[in-house]
């Protein structure tokens, strides 16, 4: 009897992208200083002839939106902290005081997965036995709630801000190096959608939404958003009110 050649097992490895904080912050921080300085930098470029004026401009834009949005990525962090502190106290006291509905809830959560009550009920008992564990449990598939990492509001603001300022400078750079207001808008049309267009792929390769729609998404609303003001700007410009 011949023995048979079992292959090695190979461990089972699963793609999946799992969108870290910083990642999601970094994204909202380019989008946006991407986006904001290149309207409004073509919006300049449409009523001034000046291109120092437009990168003064620019810039002080890039240091005012790096700050708004840096505090607004704070003040949200804060906010899902302190949120998540109050759900828990409330879910602390109510696994105490209402000891029968929180066992309740945990049938039904089960039940969403066609789990039937006695197949759960020894994992109630488990979570019974630890109060802590019991109301992790809740927080996160009664309310889809994670605990955020600690000094999360400060990294938050950080890197939104940082990311804004990074992405704000591609826009502004042709009108650092080139002195006429012209040229610098059409080298800054096309170095940021080509910025515009990587990122967009990049996003979307990490989110699994494809490379090319994202890449089309983005460009299509910065190139949009600097097309609108640029006629705006024309157009009262020649027509002042």
């Amino acid at each position: 009897m011949h023995d048979v050649a079992h292959a090695p097992h190979t461990p089972h490895i699963e793609g999946h992208f799992e969108s870290s904080e910083a990642v999601r912050d970094i994204v909202i921080g380019l989008s946006d200083g991407l986006t904001v300085p290149f309207a409004l930098a073509a919006g300049l470029s449409g009523a001034v002839a000046s291109s120092h004026i437009v990168l003064l401009a620019g810039l002080a834009e890039i240091a005012a939106g790096s700050i708004a949005m840096g505090l607004g990525g704070y003040l949200a962090a804060r906010g899902d902290a302190e949120h998540y502190v109050s759900e828990r106290l409330r879910e602390e006291r109510e696994i105490v005081e209402r000891t029968h509905d929180e066992e309740e809830e945990i049938y039904e959560i089960f039940e969403q997965y066609a789990v039937d009550r006695a197949s759960a009920a020894p994992v109630l008992a488990a979570l019974k036995k630890n109060p802590a564990a019991w109301v992790d449990f809740m927080m996160r598939f009664e309310l889809g709630l994670e605990e955020p990492a600690r000094n999360r509001a400060h990294r938050s603001a950080l890197t939104i801000a940082a990311s804004y300022v990074a992405g704000g400078f591609i826009p502004l750079l042709p009108y650092m190096l080139v002195d006429s207001n012209l040229m610098a808008l059409k080298l800054s049309v096309i170095i940021t959608l080509l910025a515009l267009a990587v990122f967009g792929a990049i996003k979307g390769e990490l989110i699994g939404t494809g490379w090319l729609r994202s890449a089309l998404q983005t460009v299509t609303i910065g190139g949009a958003a600097a097309a609108v003001a640029y006629t705006l700007a024309r157009i009262l410009n020649a027509h002042p009110l």
